[in-house]
């Protein structure tokens, strides 16, 4: 039953004898989730970062002016080469538990809060990472207040704007980002946001924080009318640090501007595109910041062929610091992305001194089934840069005379969703990451192989009916 030659058959033989026990523990789950009791109401609330939608609960002792809202989602996962170290293969849960509560005491107002309760059991604690544990905390907490076309959110909330590639919560991971801070919208389908933020800090056995001050600013325009089928979102980014070191060692401030923007859209028959362009100037310590950073993607659906086929293309770029000029610091800073499957499903790299060339292939088997196959291949910006990772961290240093080759690796990946019912999706996927020559001469040359399986389920309270006289 070998997969591969790299250790994936002792992962076999270990997982055969974890699932005795674990088949019934998701059994369990995926037997108590389906006898929570069906609502008659089809009032729904919409979940856009997922498919599926939340289960209406008629519930007597919830107040008209309040709702209640719950998600529960556990995801298995094994990895054959944790931490690009052959033979260390890992089977784990990540088990996230969120419960809210929305209050609407005037027309004009409303708070909401969130608690969170995320774990991960089977993994060993020197490879937990912050994204993975964070022991029931509030993940948010705000009120909003509106009037006509203007609102306004004070307090803890989800900043996330078009693809998350710069600004977004990364939900796929079990402790999604948040931010404190507040947020100003003017307009409808053409408005314009401004917010002054600092991101969430976790903290997994203590209460979470932020940085001291507000950190992070921007002001995000969306237009909807004035291109038919095309959403254009400009932006700008401001980035201020109290404490950073140049590359010679230097501390000072952090003051990094970001202006770009994202167009989304489609063309008559059966065209999509997605692009982004930003570029990066400003100060970072006692040198300059001058980076760059773009991604277009184009798709053709053929909605009329068996299984609906998409298929598309993209290509990803994110400077590198070439070193040419000791005071300019060339690496493009990632912001404050999601970066779940942005270059590969094994979720890796991060968007900063990167290449990336991908095709997809977006399937329809039946109707509440969907399909991805990829396959992409990843490159260096800059050998005289580092590899980063998706948290922005260092991930291979860059030798004094820089990297020997540019070639990172590739990967192919297979994942697909299914609607149990509208309220239940079951997550299913699949990547191999083989490395390339870059990977290979720098102690990671261990291929590594990630399955995965999870199930979410969401529920919102809502008003029983009344019955007529």
């Amino acid at each position: 039953m070998a997969i591969d030659a790299l250790g994936t058959q002792s992962v076999v033989s270990r997982v055969d004898h974890w699932a005795k026990g674990k088949r019934v523990r998701l059994l369990g789950m995926a037997a108590s989730l389906l006898l929570v009791p069906w609502a008659h109401s089809q009032v729904y609330v919409e979940y856009p970062q997922h498919q599926g939608k939340a289960q209406p609960l008629a519930m007597k002792w919830v107040p008209g002016w309040a709702t209640l809202d719950m998600e529960l989602r556990e995801r298995t996962e094994v990895q054959t080469a944790f931490g690009y170290l052959s033979g260390n293969s890992q089977v784990y849960d990540l088990t996230r538990i969120r419960g809210g509560l929305a209050i609407r005491p005037f027309s004009w107002a409303s708070g909401y809060i969130q608690f969170s309760d995320n774990h991960v059991p089977g993994l060993p604690s020197k490879y937990v990472a912050a994204n993975m544990r964070d022991q029931f905390d509030a993940r948010q907490a705000y009120l909003l207040f509106h009037r006509e076309q203007a609102t306004l959110i004070v307090g803890r909330q989800e900043l996330k704007y078009g693809g998350e590639r710069l600004l977004g919560i990364s939900d796929w991971t079990n402790n999604s980002r948040t931010f404190d801070g507040l947020l100003g919208r003017y307009g409808g389908k053409n408005r314009l946001d401004l917010f002054s933020s600092s991101v969430v800090v976790v903290h997994p056995t203590s209460l979470d924080t932020h940085g001291a001050g507000l950190t992070f600013h921007g002001a995000v325009g969306t237009l909807q009318t004035w291109v038919p089928h095309t959403t254009i979102q400009p932006f700008v980014f401001v980035k201020a640090l109290p404490r950073v070191s140049s590359q010679q060692g230097i501390f000072g401030t952090e003051t990094e501007v970001t202006p770009g923007v994202e167009v989304v859209g489609s063309l008559m028959g059966g065209i999509d595109y997605d692009g982004l362009a930003a570029l990066q100037r400003g100060s970072y310590s006692s040198n300059s910041i001058h980076a760059a950073a773009a991604y277009l993607k184009a798709g053709y659906s053929a909605q009329h062929l068996p299984w609906r086929p998409r298929l598309r293309g993209e290509y990803d770029y994110a400077s590198g610091n070439p070193h040419t000029d000791p005071q300019r610091h060339g690496t493009f800073d990632q912001q404050y992305p999601s970066n779940h499957n942005a270059f590969g499903l094994t979720d890796q790299f991060g968007y900063q001194n990167i290449k990336e060339d991908r095709i997809n292939l977006d399937l329809n088997p039946i109707r509440r089934a969907t399909l991805l196959i990829q396959e992409d291949w990843l490159q260096v910006a800059s050998i005289h840069d580092n590899v980063y990772s998706g948290s922005a961290g260092t991930l291979i240093k860059v030798p004094a005379a820089g990297f020997k080759s540019a070639d990172i690796g590739r990967e192919f990946d297979a994942s697909g969703k299914y609607l149990c019912t509208e309220y239940l999706v079951l997550a299913v996927g699949a990547g191999r990451f083989s490395p390339g020559t870059l990977m290979l001469q720098h102690a990671h040359g261990a291929a590594n192989t990630l399955f995965y399986v999870g199930l979410t389920y969401r529920w919102v309270s809502i008003a029983p009916k009344r019955s007529t006289p």
